[in-house]
C-alpha cells in the first residue's frame, strides 16, 4: 500500500507534465487555419460560368444557376412543386463534354422526387413547365461541391440537358 502511495504523486506529476508538455508543443506551433486555395476545377468553373453568363439565351439565376430555354412546352402547362414525382429525360456532362450519366442513352426516362435531387435541379424545375427542355449549367456549389463524386471530380460545375416530360399523381 505504502509502494502504491509513494507512487501515485510522482504518477500524477508526470500525468500532469505529460498533458502539458502535449499541449505546450501543439498549441504554440500549430500553424493558424487557413483557408485552402481554390482547386483547377473551382477556377476553371468560375471562368465558363462567367463567359458563359454573356452568351445569348442564357439566364443567371441570384444562386449563379444558368440556364438556356432549349424548347419550351406549352406556357399555361404545369410546373413541378417539392413533393411531386417528375419524369425527366437528362443528360449530365462535365465542362470537357465527358458525359457522367444519360437517361437518354439508356433509353428510358428518370423517374424521381422533385425534392431527392441536387440543389441547380431543386431550383430550375419549378420553374418548368411540362414539356420545357433546358440546358443547366450548375456551379459546383449547386451541385456536388467539394466532394469526390467517382467520375464528377471535386468543385465540378455540371452542365445538364434536361427534358421535363411529366408529373406523376401523388396519393
Amino acid at each position: 500500500m505504502r509502494l502504491l502511495a509513494s507512487m501515485a504523486a510522482p504518477m500524477a506529476a508526470m500525468t500532469f507534465l505529460a498533458a502539458g508538455a502535449a499541449h505546450a508543443q501543439v498549441t504554440p506551433t500549430a500553424p493558424p487555419q487557413m483557408a485552402a486555395a481554390p482547386s483547377a476545377n473551382a477556377l476553371a468553373g468560375k471562368t465558363f460560368l462567367a463567359t458563359n453568363a454573356k452568351a445569348p439565351g442564357v439566364v443567371t439565376l441570384p444562386s449563379g444557376l444558368q440556364y438556356k430555354v432549349v424548347t419550351s412546352g406549352p406556357k399555361t402547362g404545369p410546373s413541378p412543386k417539392l413533393g411531386d414525382i417528375v419524369k425527366v429525360h437528362y443528360e449530365g456532362k462535365l465542362l470537357d463534354g465527358m458525359v457522367f450519366d444519360s437517361s437518354f442513352a439508356r433509353g428510358k426516362a428518370a423517374i424521381m422526387p422533385a425534392d431527392g435531387l441536387i440543389q441547380g435541379w431543386l431550383e430550375a424545375l419549378p420553374k418548368m413547365k411540362v414539356g420545357d427542355e433546358w440546358t443547366l449549367y450548375i456551379p459546383s456549389e449547386l451541385g456536388y461541391g467539394p466532394r469526390d463524386m467517382g467520375e464528377i471530380p471535386p468543385d465540378s460545375v455540371l452542365v445538364f440537358r434536361l427534358q421535363l416530360i411529366g408529373m406523376l399523381a401523388v396519393d
